[in-house]
């Protein structure tokens, strides 16, 4: 303890001798003690873990929008010639199930067992590979699983994209959006409007539309329930084109004693008139 203002004195703390002194040092350093080892999580490394994603995800767009999935016409199952394809970045897939052994009897391995193998090896590689290091190259389990997947992806694509075209050169198939752009080409270069996609089919003509049975019908009502340009309605038939399904004599007998919803005009017609109607309505047929 010093007394005065004398430099030189001896100065003396006194503690309490109870109190030990604490050997572990509460508060750890600070992450930029370690550098090139360490960072801290916010916001370093989850900004640079956003960064990653945004690079990835707007190179993924840019190749969606570059190579766009062609369109081609609607879908036609008496097309015999037609070959289904997927998108492009599904072509690996697609091609992996064509195999025996995930298809078939196999189908269950191929469909749930493979995809299943894949994400678990992506669930246990953050346990199998433990180590600290971020070179690839001293990273053997992430790496190889990684480099096993891209090479899968890439010879899939390829051997499926390769099979397509062989099938397409086999068969002499132009395939339908190659088809869309050259008749769309032509109609621009022609100065005309691109043709429609949409094979919209011919309406079916009505056939002697002056006939008195027609007036008849509508006096009964009956073109409140097929409507009033016999194309019917939800659940009703059309009448243009019956006369191609049903005989006149079908007809007549659907007229007096009614089928369905239809009810029966043997009350509210006489013989003559229903025989009237059912012939007018025989002639409804398709253009031949």
């Amino acid at each position: 303890m010093a007394h005065g203002h004398n430099s030189k004195e001896k100065v003396v703390f006194v503690g309490d001798s109870r109190v030990k002194k604490g050997s572990m040092v509460n508060i750890p350093p600070d992450f930029t003690a370690f550098p090139g080892k360490s960072e801290a999580f916010i916001p370093y490394f989850l900004l640079k873990e956003w960064m990653v994603g945004v690079v990835v995800l707007v190179g993924f767009l840019v190749l969606t929008i570059a190579h766009p999935a062609p369109l081609g016409y609607p879908a036609d199952p008496m097309n015999a010639a037609f070959i289904p394809m997927p998108d492009w970045y599904f072509l690996f897939m697609y091609q992996l199930l064509k195999y025996p052994y995930v298809a078939g009897d196999y189908v269950v391995l191929g469909v749930m067992g493979i995809p299943g193998l894949a994400f678990g090896a992506l669930l246990l590689a953050p346990f199998l590979d433990t180590g600290k290091e971020r070179r690839f190259y001293r990273r053997p389990i992430a790496s190889a699983l990684m480099l096993l997947s891209l090479i899968s992806v890439v010879y899939l694509t390829k051997v499926s994209w390769d099979h397509y075209q062989g099938q397409l050169e086999a068969t002499g198939t132009k395939p339908e959006h190659i088809i869309r752009e050259e008749k769309a080409r032509e109609a621009y270069e022609k100065g005309q409007p691109a043709p429609s996609v949409v094979k919209r089919a011919k309406p079916i003509a009505i056939v002697a539309e002056d006939d008195p049975a027609l007036e008849l019908m509508k006096q009964n009502n009956c073109l409140s329930c097929h409507a009033s340009d016999l194309n019917g309605n939800s659940g009703i038939p059309a009448l243009r084109g019956i006369g191609d399904q049903f005989t006149k004599e079908e007809l007549a007998n659907v007229v007096t004693n009614g089928n369905g919803n239809m009810p029966a005009f043997k009350d509210k017609l006489s013989a003559a008139e229903i025989d009237q109607i059912a012939t007018w309505l025989s002639k409804q047929k398709k253009a031949e």
